[in-house]
């Protein structure tokens, strides 16, 4: 377990060519596939790091479904209209859920929540974190346990690479650009933790050049390797 909190973590991936749009990847490398390699290790890294049953992934992307199914996590589908609908589906599937299961399936958006009376944590976390481990998870998430809302920014300080209600049905995502300062107004507790593989989301070449230097996982170790010479 990551902590006492019995948590529940949502995860988006994209997949496809829209994946990573703002991403120029090395001469030599799909965007797609680099996306996807991402994905994979930050879903590996997720999936050690908590129990199993615990992870939602949203999509709705073939190889990314395949993907999550393959590793365990319990796939919802994409609504479509962004990352807040997204993480608002896979939050509505949590909640639903409302203990862990014992295989992967994939989860209708659900339309009514876990009983008032037991309040079911739940955490969402970027899916594009390729230098993530699971100690950072069994870090970060006992550390937001100590507070009904908290969140973790990137390593700019400005986005949110991790969002977290212990009651889940007050998770209501603020994405997009300045997230972190929305996620804080709206009572959020700002938690800058040491833990740069958490806090390396990989949305341009620099972040990439950062996350490389962290040490990337081996599916995007592998696409990387094709780069031309």
């Amino acid at each position: 377990m990551t902590s006492d909190q019995p948590w529940h973590l949502v995860v988006p991936v994209k997949g496809g060519n829209g994946a990573k749009s703002r991403l120029q990847p090395p001469e030599g490398v799909d965007r797609a596939a680099l996306a996807l390699a991402f994905a994979a290790d930050c879903l590996a890294a997720v999936v050690s790091g908590m129990p199993r049953g615990r992870v939602f992934v949203v999509t709705s992307h073939p190889d990314a479904v395949a993907l999550a199914a393959g590793l365990g996590a319990r796939v919802v589908a994409d609504p479509g209209g962004g990352l807040n609908a997204a993480v608002a589906a896979g939050r509505d599937a949590a909640l639903a859920s409302g203990a862990p299961l014992a295989s992967a399936s994939t989860v209708a958006i659900a339309t009514t929540h876990a009983d008032a009376s037991s309040p079911v944590p739940v955490a969402f976390l970027l899916g594009d974190l390729p230098a993530l481990r699971p100690g950072d998870l069994t870090e970060a998430l006992p550390a937001a346990a100590a507070y009904p809302l908290a969140f973790v920014p990137d390593a700019d300080g400005t986005g949110t690479v991790l969002l977290t209600a212990t009651d889940g049905r007050q998770l209501e995502p603020r994405f997009g650009e300045g997230s972190a300062a929305r996620h804080e107004a709206a009572g959020h507790t700002r938690l800058d933790l040491d833990l740069p593989r958490l806090r390396t989301d990989v949305d341009d070449s620099g972040d990439l050049e950062h996350a490389l230097a962290l040490g990337v996982g081996p599916a995007t170790a592998a696409i990387l390797a094709r780069r031309a010479h």
